[in-house]
């Protein structure tokens, strides 16, 4: 069942039209949640992105979107697939309804639908022995900027990507900015680590402004023994550090073991791993 506009109606029915703004703008925007047990995680930091990014975009958010009347959405969706005792990936999204050209027309309206699959791993777990390997990818680059760290339906270059991932037998790829730094992989925010030293890419580069990436901030902020910094990272850096590892909330923390010909270890993953599992256990 999918939950479109309050209405619960089955996945193999129509919900839009070809006059639909998401379609054929791409002007839309959405949130990739977890929810276990009827547990939506950091439910409060994906709310406040979201209104923040409809907030740039210009999207009107209407006063019924509070962030108990679309907590009680997703979980009555939850609920409608049996999903209400298990794990669920669920699929929150938001467009301007019909009308207009690239002007909305005065008669749109904002509207929002929900999607929701059932998904095996309740915690995040990092798995050992498993490789995992990545590599650059130059065909296309991001212009640094808050439209690139939005979670919009304009995905393109994350779409070819992964078709490039797949013919080269790649698990995963790292994305450029126009300025030539890496800032994220296709589905995550990238972490870099080289002893005491922890780097992420900061928004300014154009990375999203990761749910999960704002969580292991949080967790690495409060050990004193790691110096934690939002900078640029070159390419040349890649191969110099002793960890790489990519972060989103359905997976958590994924180690990455090899970028062209330098491998790597895992421990602070799997460290880091321990403790957001604690944090989601004490409801933090």
């Amino acid at each position: 069942m999918v939950n479109f506009n309050g209405n619960l109606v089955s996945s193999q029915d129509t919900l839009f039209t070809s006059e639909n703004r998401g379609y054929k703008y791409g002007d839309a925007l959405f949130e990739t949640l977890k929810v276990v047990n009827g547990k939506i995680f950091f439910w409060e930091d994906h709310y406040f992105r979201l209104m923040a990014s409809m907030r740039i975009i210009r999207m009107d958010i209407p006063m019924s979107f509070t962030m108990e009347f679309l907590e009680n959405e997703i979980l009555k969706t939850i609920e409608a697939n049996d999903l209400l005792s298990s794990s669920a990936r669920v699929r929150l999204n938001i467009d301007r309804g019909e009308g207009g050209k690239y002007l909305p027309s005065e008669n749109s309206k904002v509207t929002y639908s929900i999607i929701t699959e059932a998904f095996d791993e309740p915690f995040y777990t990092v798995k050992e022995g498993q490789t995992y390997e990545v590599d650059l990818y130059k065909d296309f680059f991001i212009a640094p900027g808050l439209l690139s760290g939005l979670k919009s339906n304009n995905k393109a270059i994350q779409v070819i990507g992964s078709i490039y991932a797949k013919e080269n037998d790649l698990n995963n790829c790292l994305v450029l900015n126009t300025n030539k730094s890496v800032i994220e992989a296709l589905n995550g925010n990238l972490f870099l680590v080289k002893g005491d030293k922890i780097k992420t890419p900061p928004l300014e580069d154009g990375c999203l402004k990761g749910v999960m990436r704002k969580q292991v901030l949080e967790v690495l902020s409060k050990d004193v023994n790691l110096y934690i910094e939002e900078a640029s990272i070159s390419p040349f850096e890649l191969q110099k550090a002793d960890e790489l590892f990519i972060t989103n909330v359905i997976q958590g923390i994924i180690p990455i073991t090899k970028y062209r010909k330098k491998t790597y270890g895992c421990q602070l993953a799997k460290d880091l791993t321990n403790k957001l599992n604690a944090r989601i256990r004490l409801g933090a």
